[in-house]
């Protein structure tokens, strides 16, 4: 009996972590999006053409770390390699390249 109670309370617990995360997303696009308006923060859409200029192949994640104020790209390469970038978000200069093997 021990095991079902604890799956009942697991499961009602769930939905209650669910907004917080969900309050915190909407936070941080709010921060993203504040940050682009007034011009701090460079616009995603030029950062997005550079990196697939220079790594033609498919956008597969987009992050904006806030701690640091860097965006980070991953492509997956035509060659089936994935390369990760990191971009200033307020000047919009490349910092980093990673690709994967």
């Amino acid at each position: 009996m021990p095991v079902s109670l604890a799956l009942v309370a697991l499961l009602c617990a769930a939905p209650l972590a669910a907004p917080v995360h969900a309050d915190a997303q909407d936070r941080g696009a709010d921060h993203a999006r504040d940050n682009v308006r007034s011009g701090d923060y460079v616009r995603l859409e030029r950062l997005l053409a550079d990196a697939e200029t220079r790594f033609p192949g498919r956008v597969i994640e987009v992050e904006l770390d806030q701690d640091d104020d860097e965006y980070e790209i991953e492509i997956l390469m035509r060659d089936g390699r994935v390369v990760e970038l990191k971009y200033d978000a307020r000047s919009g200069r490349l910092l980093k390249v990673e690709i994967d093997d």
